[in-house]
């Protein structure tokens, strides 16, 4: 049977759309669940679209976001549409302090932030609230959104906001945990977003490591991306064969500035 293939509908920091076309993930089908406790765009879901998942990620607002389109996809596209209608400079700041009441008018806010913010940047203040200014695109909806087919894809897993720490602890035989966090270092000397340290902390790492070494323990399938640095493979030297991937680099503001970053993958039970 053939998958129609699904574009990751956010644009997000981190996002691993390059890793699908690496020639390193497996095919999902040899596994009875795919577990991803840092869904962020889902770029590799939407890539391998397993039977069943456990998608979660700590950004609550960005899971009741999938869980919109997953349940009211046709509610959802109407909000979007009327985005498109009224976006403007004013309507964008006006859309950025509002509040919705209802779980289709959130989640449509946050797609129309995020495709109309600066550079498609998630951050909020210390009172939680979404601060980025707007960007240079002008597009609310794409000519290829398939919020439909993204509804679909999604109704097989099971969506969470949860740290990542329960859900792998759900990890068995049987199951593919794909695990990519922030990319936080020993002394954050790492090159990439320096407030990685307020949201992911050394100390995260170190759990990280320690909860998926027990998933693979139980004798899960376990994928690790990450920083590619010293103190991150120290980490994952025992019972997990490690990989250097090199790929675009998107980081600098300039396109004539970005060049190619290397980044590990560690994986174990594959």
């Amino acid at each position: 049977m053939s998958v129609r293939r699904i574009k990751p509908f956010l644009k997000w920091a981190g996002g691993k759309r390059w890793l699908t076309s690496s020639g390193v993930l497996p095919d999902a089908g040899q596994y009875k669940r795919y577990i991803e406790p840092f869904l962020g765009s889902a770029a590799v879901y939407f890539h391998l679209q397993p039977r069943a998942a456990i998608l979660s990620d700590v950004n609550a607002d960005l899971m009741e976001l999938f869980r919109t389109i997953r349940d009211n996809s046709s509610a959802f596209r109407d909000a979007m549409e009327q985005h498109q209608r009224e976006h403007s400079r004013d309507y964008y700041y006006a859309v950025r302090m509002s509040e919705p009441s209802d779980d289709i008018g959130r989640a449509a806010r946050f797609l129309y932030l995020n495709r109309t913010c600066w550079n498609g940047l998630y951050r909020v203040n210390r009172k939680g609230e979404f601060n980025v200014p707007i960007g240079t695109k002008d597009s609310v909806l794409f000519c290829d959104d398939d919020f439909q087919g993204i509804a679909r894809v999604l109704a097989g897993a099971e969506l969470i906001a949860s740290d990542f720490e329960p859900v792998i602890d759900r990890a068995k035989v049987g199951d593919l945990v794909f695990v990519d966090p922030p990319y936080t270092v020993r002394h954050n000397f790492n090159g990439f977003l320096k407030y990685n340290e307020s949201i992911f902390s050394w100390a995260d790492q170190v759990r990280l490591s320690e909860c998926v070494k027990a998933a693979v323990d139980r004798g899960a399938a376990v994928i690790v991306t990450n920083a590619n640095h010293e103190s991150v493979l120290d980490l994952y030297k025992d019972g997990f064969s490690y990989h250097e991937l090199t790929r675009a680099s998107v980081l600098a503001a300039s396109a004539a500035r970005r060049g190619s970053t290397t980044e590990a993958i560690f994986l174990a039970n594959v």
